[in-house]
C-alpha cells in the first residue's frame, strides 16, 4: 500500500512533527509512505516539496490579504482563521497519481484550497484527514475556545468585525465546505477522543466517518537519560528543581505563559527554577518570579531530548490543545507533566498517577500541581508510570496498525461506491 501524507510544512509546528512521525511509523510497519509539503526543510528522500520560488507563495499571500482586509487591516487574529480560498492542485503530481491513499493533515495557509480538496475527492482515491485542530469541522476557526456556533452553523464569527459584509465570510466558507463534503467520502481521524467528540458535534460533519487515533512517538529516541549528565551538557544548575515550559512561540497567548508566571509567584522561595524552550523565550525571562533559563528555539531533536532528560517536571498551561506532542515527549523521557483540564491533555496525563491535571485557567491549582509533583508525590513512581503510558498507547507500531485499518476501510468504501 502506498500512502501520500499531505501537510503544509515538513517540520515546523505540531502537526508537521506528528505527520513526520506517522510517516516513519508506517514505513517501519510495512506501508510505503511519503510526505508532500509546501515547505520542505530537510533533504529527506521520502519528502517531496513544492516549488520554493517566490511565485509558490502566491496562495499563502493571497489568502492572508483577503483575511487581513476582512479584519479591517488589523493583525489581531490574522493567523487564527483560514478560508482556504487558494492553494495548489496536487492531483497532477506523480506522487499523487502513484498513491493508493491520500492522507491529509494540516493543509492550511496556501497548501490546499477547498476547491483543491474537492479535486482530490473527485479523483476517486480514498481520502483520510487527520484533524490536528477543529478547522475541518468549523467554517474558518482553528480554535473554538468557548464558541459553540459550529454545532449549528458558523456565522457572525467573533474574530471578524461587523460591517462591510465581514460577518458573512464564515457563512460563505461554511457553505463551500458543506458542498465539498456532501458525498461523505472522507475518513476523519481526530488525534484525541476530545476532538473526536467535538467533530461529531459539528453540524458540518454530521453523518461523516470520524474516529480517533493518537499521534505516535519514537520511544527509541525519546527515552530516559542521565539527568546530571544532561544538565552539565546544557549548562543548567545541578542541584535545583527544574520546571520546563515548551512552545514553538513562547509568547503565544494560548500557550498560557501568563498562568505559569502567576503560578511561579506562588512558588517563590521554593528554590525551583524555570527552563524555557521556544522562540522569543528571552522576552519572558524577566517576567518570571523564579530564576529562568531561556534556551530559545531548538530544532535539533537530540538536543530537545536532552532538555527533557534534564528537567524534573514539564508544565503546559495551554488554553486549547488537541493531543500535545510535548506532553508525550516529556512523558517518554520519564518527566511527569502538569497541564490544564482542557482538550486531550487529560487523556495523556492521568491525574495523580503520572502527573497532575489542574483546573482550567486556575493558576493556583497549577502551582499546587507543580508542588505536588516535586514535593508530595512518589516521584519515581510518577516517572515510571509516565514512561509506561507512552509505551502502551503511543508507540509507532500501535498507531501504525490503527491507521492501516482506517486505510483499508477507506479503500473498501471507495470500492463499494464504485
Amino acid at each position: 500500500m502506498k500512502v501520500l501524507i499531505v501537510n503544509t510544512s515538513e517540520r515546523t509546528g505540531g502537526a508537521a512533527v506528528a505527520a513526520n512521525r506517522l510517516m516513519k511509523a508506517l514505513n517501519n510497519n510495512g506501508v510505503k509512505a511519503r510526505m508532500l509539503v509546501r515547505d520542505k526543510e530537510t533533504d529527506a528522500l521520502t519528502v517531496t516539496g513544492l516549488s520554493k520560488s517566490v511565485f509558490s507563495q502566491r496562495h499563502f499571500l493571497w489568502e492572508r490579504l483577503v483575511v487581513f482586509s476582512r479584519l479591517h487591516f488589523q493583525r489581531k487574529h490574522l493567523f487564527e482563521i483560514d478560508i482556504a480560498n487558494s492553494g495548489f492542485d496536487i492531483t497532477r503530481l506523480r506522487e499523487f497519481q502513484e498513491a493508493d491513499v491520500i492522507h491529509l493533515h494540516w493543509i492550511n495557509q496556501g497548501m490546499l484550497s477547498l476547491s483543491g480538496i474537492r479535486k482530490i475527492l473527485d479523483s476517486g482515491k480514498p481520502v483520510v484527514w487527520t484533524m490536528h485542530d477543529i478547522w475541518p469541522a468549523t467554517a474558518i476557526c482553528h480554535l473554538t475556545l468557548d464558541c459553540r456556533k459550529f454545532t449549528t452553523q458558523c456565522s457572525n464569527c467573533k474574530y471578524l468585525p461587523g460591517g462591510g459584509g465581514s460577518s458573512d465570510l464564515a457563512s460563505a466558507v461554511w457553505r463551500r465546505k458543506q458542498q465539498m463534503v456532501a458525498d461523505e467520502s472522507i475518513y476523519y481521524v481526530a488525534c484525541s477522543h476530545w476532538l473526536e467528540r467535538e467533530a461529531k458535534a459539528s453540524a458540518l460533519l454530521r453523518g461523516q466517518k470520524i474516529t480517533s487515533i493518537p499521534n505516535p512517538i519514537d520511544t527509541h529516541t525519546y527515552k530516559r537519560g542521565d539527568k546530571l549528565a544532561a544538565r552539565r551538557q546544557l549548562g543548567l544548575p545541578e542541584e535545583r528543581r527544574l520546571v520546563l515550559f515548551v512552545s514553538q512561540r513562547v509568547t503565544n497567548r494560548y500557550k498560557g505563559m501568563d498562568y505559569l508566571i502567576e503560578a511561579c509567584r506562588q512558588l517563590s522561595g521554593t528554590g525551583y527554577e524555570v527552563v524555557i524552550l521556544g522562540g522569543h523565550a528571552e522576552e519572558v525571562v524577566e517576567q518570571l518570579p523564579l530564576k529562568a533559563h531561556a534556551l530559545g528555539y531548538v530544532s535539533d531533536e537530540q538536543r530537545i531530548v536532552t532538555i527533557y532528560q534534564a528537567v524534573d517536571v514539564f508544565v503546559l498551561p495551554s488554553l486549547s490543545e488537541n493531543l500535545p506532542n510535548t506532553i508525550m515527549e516529556a512523558m517518554a523521557c520519564g518527566v511527569p507533566c502538569v497541564g490544564f483540564k482542557v482538550g486531550g491533555i487529560p487523556e495523556e496525563i492521568d491525574h495523580r498517577q503520572n502527573g497532575y491535571v489542574a483546573d482550567y485557567r486556575n493558576a493556583d491549582d497549577l502551582a499546587r500541581g507543580i508542588r505536588w509533583v516535586l514535593e508530595e508525590s512518589d516521584y519515581d513512581q510518577l516517572c515510571n508510570r509516565a514512561v509506561h503510558k507512552v509505551a502502551q498507547h503511543y508507540s509507532q507500531q500501535s498507531v501504525a496498525l490503527k491507521y492501516l485499518d482506517v486505510y483499508q476501510q477507506a479503500m473498501a468504501f471507495k470500492h463499494y461506491k464504485l
